[in-house]
């Protein structure tokens, strides 16, 4: 296996501003719910002190986890949020053979695979991995 596509100096990926953007305007986010006052990209957000796995989301959240080991809890939460009729965009890795991808997103909720690869935050290259963006719809929830 070729482990460069799997290890990173950090697991904290800052959403491109553009793509952001182009959703926002769709959405209309009311919360950010993973991100430190640096890398926001709602006026209210949840930061890691305030641990978002533990709180109560918005109707309308964005959502871009940390991409490491913990990645599956922050997928199962927003799965939950939307079983309690919220909405969760999330950015995430394109990882189609993961557990997490099967158990809650697939069949489940909409998908929309990135094309090419995207370059995070201030990133001089891009990602080493696919990205795609899930929109947890609470009316979708199976």
């Amino acid at each position: 296996m070729n482990t460069v596509h799997f290890l990173s100096r950090t697991d904290d990926w800052e959403t491109p501003q553009d793509l952001f953007d182009k959703l926002n305007s769709f959405y209309q986010f009311q919360l950010d719910v993973c991100a430190t006052e640096k890398n926001a990209k709602c006026q209210n957000f949840i930061s890691p002190e305030q641990d978002g796995l533990l709180q109560d989301w918005a109707k309308v959240n964005w959502m871009n986890p940390p991409y490491g080991r913990e990645i599956s809890h922050w997928i199962k939460k927003a799965f939950r949020e939307a079983e309690k009729g919220n909405k969760t965009v999330a950015l995430l890795p394109s990882r189609t053979d993961t557990k997490w991808f099967h158990d809650y997103i697939y069949r489940k909720h909409e998908i929309r695979f990135i094309k090419g690869r995207l370059k995070f935050g201030n990133a001089t290259n891009a990602a080493p991995f696919p990205s795609m963006i899930v929109a947890f719809n609470p009316s979708t929830n199976q």
